[in-house]
């Protein structure tokens, strides 16, 4: 009997395409785990991710970065974050897990959501024909976080830079997500 040996492997892993002033990507080896502090502890729960990566726990709605960049925490609700780093074995969580020593609890998300990252000076305008998220730079700040729909799709939006956004989205809807947001390139450009 032959041996077979199955990888994981993210639904839009090695796509990236230019668009004349824009860039579509997958970020390679993007980790997702959700974190939740428990109830009465969240004090811990805030010394935790300083302590774990060096970022102060952001408010919510925001998100913030390691100084080396390494590492993204998103703040999604009063008990939640999303911790977003590079890491391309499968043992995100428990990584995750052994820096927090208890004080919250981690699921690991990564093959639960795609990923892309747009970026260039015309993101803004392709994201507005499919977020219904006011984008401007005045509500909608970089390391600002929401979940919103895009197109009839749920989804996670962080704004990482000045022309930079990277999009989360359920990865049973991969093709569809980057589908309307090709689309959208090329009504804008």
């Amino acid at each position: 009997m032959p041996d077979f040996t199955l990888t994981s492997a993210p639904p839009l892993a090695g796509y990236k395409r230019s668009f004349g002033s824009v860039t579509l990507q997958a970020p390679n080896d993007l980790a997702i785990v959700s974190v939740a502090f428990p109830l009465g502890e969240e004090a811990a729960a805030e010394k935790a991710v300083k302590t774990a990566f060096g970022v102060a726990l952001p408010d919510v709605g925001k998100s913030g970065t390691a100084k080396d960049a390494s590492v993204r925490v998103a703040r999604l609700g009063i008990d939640q974050a999303f911790v977003l780093f590079t890491h391309p074995t499968p043992d995100a969580e428990p990584y995750v897990a052994g820096k927090f020593k208890g004080k919250a609890y981690t699921t690991d998300q990564t093959d639960s959501w795609s990923s892309l990252e747009l970026s260039g000076p015309d993101s803004r305008r392709v994201l507005e024909r499919i977020c219904p998220l006011d984008l401007h730079d005045s509500t909608f700040a970089i390391n600002d976080v929401a979940r919103t729909s895009m197109e009839h799709l749920g989804s996670i939006i962080v704004r990482s830079g000045p022309d930079t956004y990277l999009l989360l989205s359920a990865s049973s809807s991969a093709k569809t997500f980057l589908h309307a947001v090709e689309t959208s390139i090329a009504n804008v450009l």
